[in-house]
């Protein structure tokens, strides 16, 4: 029997993505054996530092790299907004799976929204682009960081740490905790980290075995959409180090796209969007982070490197 081996960090989010896959590869390929590859990666062990601050969320990757270099894992599943805009060479991503929920979630115990927290409130998140749109929303909140993985950063909150903490929807209704939502930040007034809520599969660019096994998870729609976000973010030099957000959606054959750039320090946004055909997804992302840079953008982004 076929076995394919599958890299996965080790919390339970990341392990709820990989048992997915998985099931799916079984399902799309009887008899073939799918088997995970827990590993603890140097993003998941260092938590007492931002991720712009230990080099950014390529440190997701690399372990998961390393292990299919050496042999031991044939391919790797990851949220596709911690992969970095330019993979390492040798790698792909044969596979991008149907967007779940790309909004972020409001969580908090006491308030039902953004606008319902009282002055000064603490809100969690070590999120740049999540900071830049506090700010630029609520001025007088106090933004404080918070990292580790779902559970903990629910029980930071619950134990009084913050009045309110913000996350991915998608994260907690993978995780079955969909109720701790207390409110939607829906684009366009709120947008997500580009690619956010898609999951991705990588493996060896030399390993065409793997490649086509994957393919067959790969949703064309999500791909357009996370393809024109992710173009954008790399024609800004965007990475978790700069406030950068994007939001793709597809009506027919046409991809709309949202973009903006913010700052974490006074909160003001520079917004931009743009129309073109699914097929020239990247020639679009393109063009919307050029109406960003035309606005200034470059300069906001070099402060933050």
């Amino acid at each position: 029997m076929a076995i394919l081996r599958i890299a996965t960090r080790k919390s339970p989010l990341a392990l709820w993505q990989s048992e997915h896959v998985a099931a799916l590869l079984r399902a799309a390929h009887p008899g073939l054996a799918v088997e995970l590859v827990p590993m603890s990666t140097r993003g998941d062990e260092v938590l007492d530092r931002s991720l712009a601050a230990i080099g950014g969320k390529g440190l997701f990757l690399k372990e998961l790299e390393v292990a299919m270099q050496r042999g031991q894992a044939d391919c790797a599943v990851h949220s596709l907004k911690d992969v970095p805009m330019e993979l390492e060479p040798g790698f792909a991503l044969p596979a991008i799976l149907e967007r779940a929920d790309s909004a972020d979630a409001f969580v908090s115990n006491r308030h039902a929204s953004i606008d319902a927290l009282p002055r000064g409130a603490r809100v969690g998140t070590s999120s740049l682009r999540r900071q830049a749109q506090l700010r630029a929303r609520r001025p007088d909140l106090q933004l404080l960081d918070l990292r580790g993985n779902v559970n903990t950063r629910l029980a930071k909150l619950d134990a009084g740490e913050y009045d309110a903490i913000v996350l991915a929807c998608a994260g907690l209704q993978r995780l079955d905790l969909a109720s701790r939502i207390r409110a939607r930040l829906d684009a366009p007034d709120w947008l997500p980290a580009p690619a956010q809520g898609a999951i991705a599969i990588e493996c060896r660019s030399e390993d065409a075995a793997t490649q086509s096994r994957c393919a067959a998870l790969d949703h064309a729609d999500t791909r357009a959409r996370v393809e024109a976000e992710r173009a954008m973010n790399r024609a800004l030099h965007g990475s978790c180090h700069v406030p950068v957000a994007a939001h793709a959606s597809l009506a027919g054959s046409r991809l709309s796209l949202e973009g903006l750039v913010g700052s974490v320090e006074d909160g003001r946004l520079l917004r931009a969007n743009g129309e073109g055909d699914a097929d020239a997804a990247e020639a679009l992302g393109i063009e919307v982070a050029q109406k960003l840079l035309d606005q200034g953008a470059g300069d906001w982004l070099r402060a933050h490197v």
